[in-house]
């Protein structure tokens, strides 16, 4: 496990970047691998960037959204934390871990968007493999940047989708892939992260970039 041996300290600016991230504010991740050629906060996934105008979409088909849609306008996960000084933490300070602890809280209840409710969506996104099955991912995590759930501490859980495919989906952890089909706001607790969101999955097919 990467962070076993971090600090209280440590933990908790990552767990507040986190946060942070997840409000689309900033982005961090620490990954074995390197992540997408041009990987941004903004533009998770690298390559060409979503417009920042949801698409309105094709009547009687998805409509491709991006994860700041997901997370409600008015959410500002800081707002509890702001004025604290974490380098005044020394390590091993109980209020280190007692910040960490809230900080997981904020995280774990993080607010929906109930406007997308029902809605048929499409999503680029990386898998965190939940269960397999000879040899396909039959449920996962899908996550906005690369490392989350795996390298570093889960994201905001409206900035996770639980995902069951209609289909085993032949693709390994971390790998990018375009996920469509009905998004619920229905909050699930896995080993890997508490999602706010559930999406029964048409399609998981490999993300090349752009919104093909």
């Amino acid at each position: 496990m990467p962070f076993t041996h971090a600090t209280s300290t440590s933990k908790a600016f990552m767990r507040l970047s986190m946060l942070i991230a997840g409000a689309g504010l900033a982005a961090a991740a620490w990954a074995a691998e390197p992540a997408p050629k041009d990987t941004t906060a903004t533009n998770p996934l690298g390559g060409k960037a979503a417009s920042a105008t949801p698409a309105k979409g094709t009547p009687g088909q998805p409509r491709q959204i991006t994860w700041e849609e997901l997370v409600p306008k008015d959410w500002d996960p800081a707002k509890e934390f702001k004025g604290m000084d974490l380098s005044a933490l020394d390590d091993g300070d109980p209020r280190a871990n007692e910040l960490l602890m809230k900080m997981q809280e904020v995280s774990n209840n993080a607010p929906t968007n109930p406007a997308m409710n029902g809605t048929e969506i499409k999503i680029p996104g990386f898998i965190v493999p939940l269960e397999e099955a000879k040899g396909e991912v039959t449920e996962f995590l899908l996550v906005p940047y690369f490392g989350a759930c795996i390298h570093t501490p889960p994201p905001p859980a409206n900035q996770i989708l639980h995902v069951v495919p209609q289909k085993g989906a032949k693709f390994r952890a971390m790998d990018t892939v375009w996920v469509t089909g009905k998004l619920q706001t229905l909050r699930n607790d896995s080993m890997m992260g508490v999602s706010g969101y559930h999406v029964s999955a048409a399609t998981v097919t490999k993300y090349t970039g752009g919104s093909k």
